[in-house]
Order: structure tokens, then sequence, then C-alpha cells
């Protein structure tokens, strides 16, 4: 009966990546990409559970590399989509109002799943802090952004940073510790990214920067948290967890806001308040967090380098904004720093 239950969800993962099986939990051991089975409640770690945070060897590693790779192909669309979103949308409700649908899609995945719907109260901590960085932090500061005349090829440098910002997180909270070699293609990708981006920008400081800089911190945070805890918990379950905490404060605000400013949905409006809702905040978390846990937050996280170009790739398509021939050359500076930074094991 308990297989029955969770056919909804296998679609997503794999039977090493976090699945829920037979009431048994698959978790990841002291070292991410290890396996290892035994009874456990859910959400909870295996006793002999004592994740380190440096990268997984071999194939596993790749895996993880993979699954944080599809996280990022969904989040390559957040900024195009949230544009869309705010011409029918307030940019608050908009961003606000994303956690309310990722929510009620989190809701559905717990009950078919048939777990707890809240989170053990010794990681509620954690769960905040996640909320507050990814639930809050990134979806506002951004949204402000784009709405205060950030377009989207400028609102990418703070992609092109997050890689960094994620890795130095993973040194700090999540215990690893990887090598010179992964600094420097780290450092490399960042300053590529950066150079192309700004340089596109005019260069110039501008509130919208400071948003963007204050949005890219609250990402950064929130995958650390996220990546941490998906090590012993379904990536999944992470994400839903993070949003059911946030929802007593997500769904009032978000009422309010329905009620008190203008609404003028359209068909293009409503799809991107859709993508931003049930890609950009819940699905695309599902491989994301399981990426993290299984290549190492710093390592695997080094995949968001390509989200930049993927998102100016989106925005010539969809908005209409410039794509220059000199974003050939960037892209594949972004290619050899990530497969530098994926060679250079922690």
């Amino acid at each position: 009966m308990a297989a029955k239950r969770t056919i909804l969800l296998s679609s997503f993962m794999k039977n090493d990546d976090s699945a829920i099986h037979s009431g048994r939990v698959a978790i990841l051991s002291a070292r991410p990409g290890t396996v290892i089975s035994g009874t456990a409640p859910p959400g909870s770690a295996s006793p002999g559970n004592t994740s380190s945070g440096s990268a997984a060897p071999g194939s596993a590693a790749w895996r993880g590399t993979l699954l944080a790779g599809l996280g990022v192909l969904s989040f390559s669309g957040s900024f195009p989509a949230t544009v869309f979103a705010m011409e029918g949308f307030d940019p608050y409700l908009v961003a606000v109002g994303r956690a309310v649908i990722a929510a009620a899609a989190a809701l559905v995945f717990l009950l078919v799943a048939r777990v707890p719907l809240l989170p053990p109260r010794s990681r509620l901590r954690s769960y905040l802090v996640i909320a507050a960085g990814v639930v809050f932090g990134f979806p506002i500061f951004s949204g402000l952004a784009l709405d205060g005349g950030a377009d989207t090829s400028h609102a990418a440098v703070v992609v092109g940073l997050l890689p960094a910002a994620t890795a130095v997180c993973a040194v700090v909270r999540g215990g690893e510790r990887p090598r010179p070699l992964f600094w420097a293609a780290c450092g490399l990708g960042a300053l590529s990214i950066t150079a192309f981006t700004v340089g596109r920008g005019g260069g110039h400081v501008t509130g919208a920067d400071l948003l963007l800089v204050a949005a890219l911190l609250s990402a950064a945070v929130g995958y650390t948290e996220g990546g941490r805890l998906a090590r012993e918990t379904p990536g999944w379950r992470v994400i839903s967890y993070a949003l059911v905490v946030a929802a007593p404060l997500t769904v009032p605000v978000t009422v309010v806001l329905a009620l008190t400013t203008q609404v003028r949905p359209d068909a293009a409006s409503l799809a991107g308040f859709a993508y931003v809702g049930l890609i950009s905040m819940f699905l695309g978390f599902i491989p994301w967090y399981a990426g993290l846990a299984a290549g190492g937050i710093a390592r695997a996280g080094q995949t968001q380098l390509a989200q930049p170009l993927l998102t100016l790739l989106w925005a010539w398509l969809l908005l209409g904004e410039p794509f220059e021939p000199v974003t050939v050359g960037a892209a594949l500076a972004v290619a050899a720093c990530v497969a530098m930074s994926q060679r250079a094991r922690s």
C-alpha cells in the first residue's frame, strides 16, 4: 500500500535520490552520494548519518550535477515569467502569491505521500531560514528590481554571482571544503558572467542593482540550508515544508494584496504567474535540492553559472530583448568554468 501511495512522487525521483518506498526511507549517508537504507520516520535522518558536506565521488557526483542542472533549467525562465506576470498583477502580489500557488501544490504532494504536513519541530528554524531566503527574499527583491527598471538581461547578473555566493555559504554553513581549483573555477565563472551582464547594462550601479544583490544573498542562504536538509530529507519535502511554514503569512498577505491592488489578468500574465508559482517556486526545487545533496552544495551549485545565458535566451525568445553575438563567447567561457569546477574534487 505504501508503494501505491507514492506513485505520483516516484516520477520525480530515482530510487537512490531520496525516494520513499515500502515504508523505508533512502537517505544520504555521511558522504553525499552514498546511499543507505533503513527504517526511519518520515523526514528523519538515519542514526548513522553525519553528513560532512564533501562532494560526492564518481557517478553520484555527476548525478547530482545533472539533477541540479535540471533545476537550473527550470529556474532560468523565472525572470521572463515574472515580467509577464507583472503585466497583469502587482509586483508584491506576484512575489508573495507565487508562494501560495506553490504551497497548494506542496500540500497535495504531502497528502498523497501520507507524510506529516509539518516539519519536525527540531528542524523548524532551518525551514524558517529557507522560507526567508527563497520564499520571501529572492522573489520580492528580484521582482522589485525588475519592476524598478532592471531588464531581464541585466537582472541575470544576480544569477551569475549566485554560484559563488552559494559556495561561500556552503563553506560557512554546510561544512564543505572545496579545493583551490574549485575556487579558481568559481571565481572565473562569476567574473565572466559579471563582466558580460554588467557590461551590457552600462556598468551603472542603481537601486535595482542593490535589490538584485539582496536577492542574490537571500537565494544563496536558502539554497545552502535547503541543500543541507536534503541530505536526510527528500528534496520535494524540504521545499514543501518551507512553503507550508510560510503559508500563515503568505496566504493572508496574498488575499489582502489581491483585494487592494489593481489586477489586470490576461493570458500572458496568468501564464507567467503560473510558471513562477508551480515551476520556479516548487517543481524546480525538487531536482535542485536533490542535486545539491548528492553532488555537494558548492560543486553542484556551480551549474547555475549557465543560468544567466539561459535566461538571456528566454528573454530573447519571449520578450524580444537583444541577443548579441558576444553571448556566444560568454557561453563558451561559462561552459569551460563549469567543466573545471566539476573536475575539482572536494
